[in-house]
């Protein structure tokens, strides 16, 4: 991986008035520390730091250069790891970073992009391909730091996976975490259930009124009895 060179400033002042007024002046406050150095109050331009690593992905190894007068041993020329930055909520400008030092010979634990590339069997069956994680976590050298570990799914069929004891690494580079956690999966199609048709769920239009139908031609000939009745004793 190529290494990105800042520059940076030493600051004085840690409050939150002299921070937003290095921001009002276009610079990114930020910190520098690490296991064994004490913590350092810096500054970066915000200009160069948007362009070199605003869009950064994952973990980069990142040379400091001092700007000052003198160059100062304790800031110039050490390997750093972006390892957080703020942004403001609404206007993605950033507002504060932190770079973390590290020893070129000792190892450590930093996360790597993962890139899926080629188009799954399972896809081409009507399956959709799930990424489970976006990143993967790995021990290595800083110089050895992965931009990003690729994933050829193209064998993948529907229900089949890919596991992070499967994956191809650069040689110095482990991956950590179970070896068969998965990482990125083929789903199959969904299937919308039919909707019960109307006919079936509702009652037969007419039903009940036929059947009054029907009741109503069985209650007349008793009418009509009734009426026969009352014309013979009315004969009589």
């Amino acid at each position: 991986m190529e290494t990105v060179e800042v520059h940076i400033e030493r600051r004085t002042g840690n409050r939150k008035g002299s921070a937003r007024q290095l921001r009002r002046h276009g610079k990114v406050p930020g910190v520098l520390y690490g296991p064994n150095r004490t913590t350092v109050s810096i500054a970066v331009a915000a200009e160069e730091f948007t362009r070199k690593l605003a869009h950064l992905e994952g973990s980069h190894l990142i040379r400091l250069v001092h700007d000052g007068s003198e160059r100062e041993t304790e800031l110039h020329d050490r390997m750093v790891l972006l390892r957080e930055m703020q942004r403001h909520p609404v206007t993605a400008e950033v507002l504060h970073a932190d770079f973390y030092e590290v020893d070129l010979t000792e190892r450590l634990t930093v996360s790597v992009p993962l890139r899926f590339v080629g188009k799954p069997v399972g896809v081409v069956d009507g399956g959709i391909l799930q990424p489970i994680q976006r990143e993967v976590e790995v021990e290595c050298l800083p110089t050895e730091i992965p931009e990003f570990v690729e994933i050829d799914v193209s064998a993948l069929h529907i229900h089949e996976a890919v596991h992070v004891g499967e994956l191809r690494l650069p040689e110095g580079v482990t991956a950590l975490g179970d070896a068969a956690r998965p990482l990125v999966t083929v789903l199959p199609p969904t299937v919308e259930e039919k909707p019960v048709e109307a006919a079936e769920a509702a009652p037969v239009e007419g039903a009940p009124a036929e059947a009054g139908a029907a009741a109503a031609p069985a209650a007349e000939p008793a009418a009509a009895g009734k009426a026969a009745q009352g014309k013979k004793g009315g004969e009589g």
